[in-house]
């Protein structure tokens, strides 16, 4: 007991984004099935919030609601090597107290975020961003149950992803049409701002089809429901309880809520979150051209009539939009015909052609119309963006649940070798190893795969101890760990 707490004291030097703001190998999972599909609103079943009615509703529909704890372990850049100004000597077992400069610290950004249940058998919606180069997730449900949960796709473009936990029979949110949200409509939000869990808060539409730069193409819904830190990823609810919106991100000048709340129309994320239940990725037409709103002033600059379609302020280069040619300064008039009326729909309307498909475009250049031919083809897969399954990990009956570093992580920590530790309980967590360490070696035997770590300890008989040799903050020690008489297998 007294090793424990020295141990512990030993390991608790460590270093401790808000949008809005595991486990086993994997197995061979059967067919998934196919996403709901938005079902027409029902009129007949309608409350405002405030009312009785729409408290009920909201009660039985927030059990949909998860909370997400996310993990990001790396360190600060630094090229160069930090020397400690001050090396005590201490016992052997406390080196992993030793002070460090704050430039040196290993960074262990914990966020918190939420998502919503859309198939009972463990698929939840949440927002890109909650989820790019994480580490570890964790999801709670409504009912206080625990999960790790993987990753199973991420779309950046439109702030869409997926997790997946292993559970059956979940309460399942029930997808309401965003397409008929008017300014003035009632909307509420049920999500964990600074993890507070099952907070609702509601306001009214704002506005629809907001397109905000450097925020891609997304149609966002603007409102003024109360969005914080945690409430990444939530439900946005029309007054029928149904979710019409999952909640992105805010604008504000100080970190925290000041009046307007952008959300991804669920229509748009459902769409995308079963291109990637069926292709882990979204493929996506493409033309290679950049809009900006047609304003009077602009149109009687070009010399337009009136101020409707959208001007072209850039044609990427090898791209079907300069082939057809597309030039800087047209303006876009028609699409097969169409009318360019709504300026926030064009980069739908061009996205979700198939990839190979024609498109006829009429546009307006120096002074008079004429008419385009193009053929769309499969968006460039944005550099960085790609997807890589979560490690498969291995639980060793000490109470760790391990993971294997990248390459980058590697480099970050400085380290050849290494698991990071996701979980840690039992004896391991008992000896002072936590969450975010990584074991290095046992004894003089260094962990490259998680298969090391068990043949490592399954040469060492039962009852025996083993020495852990754990980093945090850039510092080593070694932690004894007694093993258990008799040991669970891998799982």
């Amino acid at each position: 007991m007294h090793r424990a707490v020295r141990l512990a004291a030993a390991l608790a030097a460590s270093a401790s984004l808000l949008c809005a703001c595991a486990a086993t190998t994997p197995k061979p999972e059967p067919e998934p099935a196919p996403l709901p599909v938005p079902a027409p609103p029902v009129r007949a079943v309608q409350a405002a919030p405030g009312s009785a009615d729409f408290s009920s509703l909201l009660a039985s529909r927030g059990r949909s609601v998860v909370d997400i704890s996310t993990l990001r372990i790396g360190r600060d850049l630094n090229p160069e090597d930090i020397e400690l100004e001050i090396a005590p000597e201490h016992d052997f077992a406390d080196r992993l107290a030793w002070p460090l400069p704050a430039s040196a610290r290993i960074s262990q950004i914990r966020d918190l975020a939420s998502g919503l249940i859309i198939r009972s058998d463990g698929l939840i919606l949440t927002s890109a961003h909650v989820v790019t180069n994480i580490d570890e997730a964790q999801v709670q449900l409504d009912d206080g149950r625990r999960f790790t949960a993987r990753v199973a796709g991420v779309d950046r473009r439109t702030d869409v992803a997926l997790l997946k936990i292993d559970a059956t029979g979940l309460p399942v949110a029930v997808i309401g049409d965003s397409s008929a949200l008017a300014p003035g409509d009632w909307v509420a939000a049920i999500s964990s701002p600074f993890g507070f869990h099952g907070s609702v808060t509601a306001g009214v539409v704002s506005a629809v089809g907001r397109v905000m730069a450097g925020a891609g193409d997304i149609p966002f819904i603007q409102t003024d429901v109360a969005i914080n830190p945690g409430s990444s990823g939530s439900p946005l609810f029309n007054s029928r309880a149904e979710v019409v919106g999952i909640n992105s991100m805010i604008y504000s000048g100080s970190g925290g809520y000041m009046g307007l709340s952008f959300a991804v129309p669920i229509d748009l994320s459902m769409r995308i979150a079963g291109e990637l239940q069926a292709h882990g990725s979204v493929r996506r037409a493409y033309l290679g051209a950049e809009f900006q709103e047609m304003t009077p002033a602009l149109a009687q600059s070009f010399g337009l009539p009136a101020a409707t379609g959208a001007l072209v302020v850039r044609v990427d280069p090898d791209s079907p939009a300069q082939a057809a040619g597309l030039a800087q300064g047209d303006a876009l008039l028609a699409l097969d015909g169409r009318p360019v009326e709504r300026f926030a729909d064009l980069p739908q309307q061009i996205t979700r052609r198939p990839p190979g498909s024609r498109m006829q475009m009429q546009v307006w250049r120096q002074g008079a119309p004429r008419m385009l031919r193009a053929t769309l083809a499969v968006q460039p897969a944005p550099a960085g963006t790609s997807f890589t399954a979560a490690p498969h990990e291995w639980n060793d009956g000490l109470g760790l649940s391990l993971g294997e570093l990248s390459p980058a992580q590697r480099l970050q920590l400085k380290v050849d070798s290494g698991l990071m530790v996701r979980e840690a309980g039992g004896l391991a967590r008992g000896e002072g190893i936590r969450a975010g360490d990584v074991v290095v070696a046992v004894n003089t035997t260094k962990l490259y795969r998680v298969e090391d770590l068990g043949q490592a300890i399954a040469r060492v008989p039962g009852g025996n101890t083993v020495a852990l040799l754990v980093m945090r903050d850039r510092r080593l020690a070694y932690v004894a760990v007694r093993l258990p008489a008799s040991r669970r297998g891998r799982s």
